[in-house]
């Protein structure tokens, strides 16, 4: 019978029928919609979570040999209050959203361009290069923007705390750090700084691709509620606040106003070690880890959110 001229046995059907459709290709984000979703994303992010980054900064810098001035999170809270309003809270807040906006328009930019690059066939990216992904963003945004928009904050909430203080307000304190200290006086730190920004980011782009590839399994443009992207981001900023507080230390240490204690990042290292004890090293992660989780659940949902409305509105493909 099947040898008979024009009949097709049940058992020998065509390939291209039995083959299983192939799997829909994952889109690529452009790195423009990337840059300005995370400008948009950024800025948002730190009006709302910026208190809780003036207090890891303050107990960060309230060193032990002082003798201390605040006896903790509340006290900080507190006494800031009683001594500048609830406005103390957002001092340096202008230094900060100046810098975070274009922070996460380059920190995006950077991590779609080379995952655009670093896709398979499919358009899956694997963790491992979502790591290395977010390591390339994470140095990127540190050279760029993070250690010179950092180190004028840090001066800034620092310069509170002293009796007399110099900074009138964001352009005339980075025209008085220029003019003491030179251009090299926004990049203190700077070694800190990238350590800390590409630890950061590879950390948190690695929790993030693998709870995105989990979530998605075989369907790659499988669409993620808001809420679940949210949570996603949190359980990305904890891993990195565990990760990387040293260096968060370290660096707050080498930008602020007594930088000049410290001859290097090792050097930073050596006395906290030496006269503080390792604890000191995870000083304010209690407020970091609030601020850090929060911060970064609203950056992952509004980026998210702000591609989804620049696709329909901008076409790249």
């Amino acid at each position: 019978m099947s040898g008979q001229p024009g009949f097709v046995s049940p058992f020998h059907r065509p390939r291209c029928l039995a083959a299983a459709a192939p799997a829909s290709k994952a889109k690529f984000t452009h790195p423009g919609k990337a840059i300005l979703a995370g400008g948009i994303a950024g800025g948002i992010e730190i009006c709302i979570t910026f208190p809780t980054e003036y207090v890891k900064t303050q107990l960060q810098l309230d060193e032990k040999a002082n003798p201390p001035k605040y006896k903790g999170i509340g006290d900080c809270v507190k006494q800031t209050v009683n001594g500048h309003g609830v406005r103390g809270l957002y001092r340096g807040l202008s230094s900060l959203l100046y810098g975070s906006i274009p922070k996460a328009a380059v920190r995006f930019g950077v991590f779609e361009f080379l995952s655009n690059k670093m896709r398979d066939e499919s358009g899956k990216l694997d963790s491992k290069r979502g790591f290395l992904c977010g390591l390339g963003a994470g140095v990127a945004e540190a050279v760029l923007v993070v250690c010179p928009m950092e180190t004028v904050k840090v001066k800034f909430i620092h310069d509170q705390t002293s009796a007399n203080p110099k900074y009138k307000g964001f352009f005339h304190g980075v025209r008085e750090i220029i003019r003491t200290q030179g251009l090299k006086g926004t990049y203190q730190g700077l070694t800190a700084t990238v350590l800390k920004q590409g630890s950061n980011q590879a950390i948190r782009f690695y929790v993030m691709t693998s709870l995105r590839n989990w979530y998605k399994g075989d369907d790659p443009n499988k669409a993620i509620n808001p809420l679940i992207t949210g949570s996603f981001g949190a359980v990305a900023g904890a891993a990195s606040v565990f990760g990387n507080t040293p260096l968060d230390v370290i660096k707050t240490r080498m930008q602020g106003l007594e930088a000049h204690k410290y001859k290097s990042t090792m050097d930073c290292a050596t006395k906290i070690m030496k006269h503080e004890g390792p604890m000191a090293f995870y000083k304010g992660t209690v407020p970091r880890l609030g601020r850090v989780c929060m911060d970064v659940a609203i950056v992952f949902i509004i980026y998210e959110e702000v591609v989804k409305f620049l696709n329909v509105v901008w076409k790249t493909d």
